[in-house]
């Protein structure tokens, strides 16, 4: 193997890593939720409000993140951004006061936020670097992080949410150091095959905004998945444990299709496995939805994960092309999907039904293999 080779790998598992325990965080955060909520007595509008903290802060760092992320710059940001996060999730486990929660998930999403940017550019590089697709096993990571953190969640359940906030966040933060030289080795990069200065120069910005919509209406779906599975299988007279099996479904499914997805996407190309993914998945939910049963449900579930997998690393890899703040421009753009998605099927159930709310990511996810050429013509890694 040669040192050029090494480097690459170690690039990419360094990378792989921060994916990882990204994954990890968010899933401990969002499964421990209700602890968190009753350690500061919290009512459901207090803590929408540091759920909108969280989104307001991940925003300002995907913004940041955007504009620092230059290559010389990004091993900082990916050792700040980790620790940073790791340190705020400690700190949220610590707080028993709206104010202090507030300000600590402030921080918590400018650290994901940054982060996220961080770990997303340096997956471009590395990637045109190989010379062929490897953002969807990156992603693939942070799927599995997120199913490890929630596995984590439901084993320590018995234990309290402080101590395993500071327990995890010491651990990462532990992780980052130790990892902390070599990720210094992530800095410099080829002007030939990385712009930094791509947006401003980017004559087609349509293109990334038609790129920021795409990753919108993926990610709605994600949210809806999140926080409407559960929902609509237990509507069906499942019980809870069953019930709850359908967000790990559509996780499975999700991890399993990113698993793949390198590898179709050298084959067939970008926007044919976005297409056909995008087709699946519309296809998946609107039977398990309109079936009105419990197994068709499940199924439906796990075919649209499966279906989007391939969605968001597609598009981060496009939006690389036009450098940073491209790539900041389209996670936020894909943010605000998954934030406003949950709340807009809940919104549509409340006048209709709740399967017909949920028909809703599926015409996404149609509209989705529609633009997909559009959006990924003459992609490349």
């Amino acid at each position: 193997m040669s040192r050029t080779d090494a480097s690459l790998r170690r690039g990419r598992a360094l990378l792989t890593g921060y994916f990882l325990g990204l994954g990890v965080v968010m899933a401990l955060w969002g499964a421990r939720m209700p602890a968190v909520q009753n350690a500061a007595h919290l009512t459901t509008g207090s803590l929408s409000l540091v759920l909108l903290a969280a989104a307001v802060g991940m925003v300002a760092g995907l913004q940041a993140g955007g504009r620092l992320a230059r290559p010389e710059r990004l091993p900082a940001l990916l050792i700040g951004g980790a620790v940073a996060l790791a340190a705020a999730l400690a700190l949220l486990g610590q707080c028993r006061t709206l104010a202090s929660l507030l300000a600590a998930a402030l921080a918590f999403g400018a650290a994901h936020g940054v982060l996220d940017v961080a770990a997303n550019t340096g997956a471009v590089r590395c990637q045109t670097a190989y010379g062929k697709p490897i953002m969807s096993s990156l992603h693939a990571a942070y799927s599995i992080g997120a199913l490890g953190g929630a596995a984590l969640a439901a084993a320590t359940a018995g234990t309290a949410h402080s101590a395993l906030f500071l327990a995890v966040g010491a651990a990462l933060t532990a992780s980052v150091l130790v990892a902390g030289p070599r990720t210094l080795t992530l800095s410099g990069a080829d002007p030939e095959t990385f712009d930094p200065q791509g947006t401003d120069r980017d004559r087609a910005p349509g293109r990334v905004w038609l790129l920021g919509v795409l990753a919108a209406a993926s990610l709605m779906g994600e949210g809806a998945a999140a926080d409407w599975a559960a929902v609509h299988v237990h509507a069906l007279h499942a019980n809870t444990a069953v019930a709850a099996s359908a967000f790990a479904l559509y996780s499975t499914g999700m991890a399993i299709g990113r698993l793949t997805g390198d590898r179709l996407t050298t084959r067939f190309g970008a926007p044919a496995v976005v297409r056909v993914g995008a087709v699946l998945a519309a296809a998946g939910l609107a039977t398990g939805v309109l079936a009105d049963i419990v197994p068709a449900a499940l199924a439906g579930w796990a075919v649209f994960g499966l279906g989007l997998s391939g969605t968001v690393p597609s598009l981060i890899t496009a939006a690389g092309s036009h450098g940073p703040r491209a790539v900041a421009t389209v996670s936020v753009t894909g943010y605000l999907g998954l934030l406003a998605g949950p709340a807009l099927i809940g919104a549509l159930a409340s006048i209709t039904t709740l399967p017909t709310a949920l028909l809703l990511p599926a015409l996404l996810a149609a509209a989705l293999a529609t633009f997909a050429r559009r959006a990924l013509e003459n992609t490349a890694p």
